[in-house]
């Protein structure tokens, strides 16, 4: 069988930037394990396979894999493969945006095809599961050590403290001290087995306030290698987590804010991410992530 499949680079408005996603856009026939073993193959930070959805009010049942697991729930996969979709002809867009709805594991994800002059410039999603916080953080200093990093390179005040939260795929969050500081940081494989190996979430969400750019609000980081990455370019699961973590931060009981995220710097894979949350009555009620794509190749698959 062939199953026809697009890359694209995810977060970025140019190639060879941002963070690279294969689709593979018709998975109807592929077992769970071909997935894994073509996710594997195509070794990038995520693999998305398109298949019928399950529900009459989806558009499509989107499933999500890096090269070690299948995910429930992560947003560059989500932003990527509607703009590829739409790219491709299979999603009729209509007017300058676009509404679909994905199936994923952490249950029904609106995303927003915005467009011009009839093609796909970016998506916005809108998250299933508002942000959560977990468990207290591991103490600071085996944050600083698991990351290489002296501990008073982590931030820990009445604003800025380590922290758990989870829109689906839960990511702990570090604040540090300054760019310098995100900049040095690297794992130490040693006290990271030690420190996230019994954790609640073994992925690292690492940013600062201090940006390279003047418009960014933070500059971001993000280790996981349980998902068989050491690092990522773009996290856009992360970049709505970390929402919650910036209305706490920011005491956002009602209205509306927007953040901007740039991550990848230090990879060479510039991303940017704006995050947008709305509040009322003191609590969050929507998240939302937003982003441009660019495709970069089409192809098929023999299995």
């Amino acid at each position: 069988m062939r199953y026809p499949f697009w890359t694209a680079d995810v977060f970025t408005s140019r190639a060879f930037a941002g963070n690279p996603l294969a689709v593979v856009a018709d998975a109807t026939g592929l077992s769970t394990q071909q997935m894994q073993a073509v996710a594997h193959e195509f070794n990038l930070s995520e693999t998305t396979f398109v298949l019928p959805p399950e529900d009459k009010e989806h558009t499509f049942r989107l499933r999500i894999f890096t090269p070690a697991e299948e995910l429930p729930f992560a947003g560059h996969p989500t932003v990527g493969s509607a703009f590829v979709l739409a790219h491709a002809g299979r999603i009729k867009l209509s007017g300058e945006r676009t509404s679909i709805v994905f199936g994923e594991n952490v249950g029904p994800i609106r995303v927003d095809i915005r467009a011009h002059n009839g093609k796909p410039v970016s998506s916005q999603l809108w998250v299933a599961q508002l942000p959560e916080f977990g468990p207290p953080a591991p103490a600071t200093e085996e944050i600083a050590v698991a990351l290489g990093l002296d501990p008073d390179d982590v931030l820990e005040d009445e604003r800025d403290r380590p922290a758990t939260v989870s829109c689906g795929t839960p990511y702990l969050c570090v604040p540090l001290r300054s760019l310098d500081a995100l900049r040095r940081a690297r794992i130490s494989w040693e006290w990271w087995n030690r420190t996230m190996s019994t954790h609640w979430t073994r992925a690292v969400f690492l940013f600062s306030h201090e940006t390279e750019s003047k418009d960014a609000t933070v500059q971001a980081r993000m280790f996981a290698p349980v998902f068989g990455i050491e690092e990522d370019p773009a996290t856009g699961s992360a970049a709505a987590a970390f929402a919650g973590y910036l209305a706490r931060r920011e005491k956002l009981t009602a209205g509306s804010a927007l953040w901007v995220i740039d991550q990848g710097i230090e990879m060479g894979r510039p991303s940017r991410m704006e995050v947008e949350a709305d509040a009322a009555h003191g609590a969050l009620t929507a998240v939302r992530v937003a982003g441009p794509s660019v495709v970069m190749s089409e192809g098929h698959l023999d299995l």
